[in-house]
């Protein structure tokens, strides 16, 4: 008798032994299941990589780019408008005259303060830009038809100085940013 209790509680040892071990292995097994799968994870890190390392080869190249062609305008004496050689008002390759304005930036010298010269050339240039990139959608070119062109009165105020030195300036810059926005650049 003695000898059949102990094979029975053998017997159940070795029964809760098997079922703990299949217990484990199905927990184990089903855990992994939710882990995300590495080798996608892997992938997805590397596409981002090589987006990123494309992103910077077209940066790259697009700088040197400008880079080759500011070198060939400045052999050629065409780098911007005004080159160095320019600068007494001789006339450059393109037939402008050297420096202009306060700054050599190509605006004229209507007067007034270093304050209304700024602000109108921001914002002419800012009204003209949103100007000629609604103008490229209809088609037409024609920064004077514009309401902006012929008031030029926005963001002037009158503590700034002389109305009509700001309305050129504000003009000037208008084209300039007309010709921006309509082209796209």
């Amino acid at each position: 008798m003695k000898l059949i209790s102990i094979k029975n509680i053998g017997g159940s040892l070795l029964g809760l032994m098997l079922l703990f071990g299949t217990v484990m292995m199905s927990g184990t097994t089903a855990q992994a299941q939710y882990w995300p799968n590495q080798d996608q994870i892997r992938r997805q890190r590397e596409y981002e990589r090589a987006q990123r390392e494309r992103q910077a080869q077209i940066e790259r190249e697009r700088q040197a780019q400008i880079e080759r062609q500011r070198q060939a305008q400045q052999r050629n004496g065409t780098w911007g408008i005004w080159n160095n050689r320019n600068q007494q008002g001789y006339p450059n390759q393109q037939g402008y005259p050297g420096r202009r304005g306060r700054q050599g930036d190509g605006y004229g010298n209507y007067g007034g303060t270093y304050e209304l010269r700024q602000t109108a050339l921001n914002a002419g240039y800012n009204e003209g830009n949103k100007a000629g990139r609604n103008d490229r959608r209809s088609g037409r070119y024609d920064p004077t038809r514009s309401s902006a062109y012929r008031n030029a009165n926005k963001d002037y105020n009158s503590r700034m100085g002389d109305r009509y030195a700001y309305q050129q300036y504000f003009r000037a810059a208008f084209e300039n940013g007309y010709s921006d926005g309509y082209y796209g650049y």
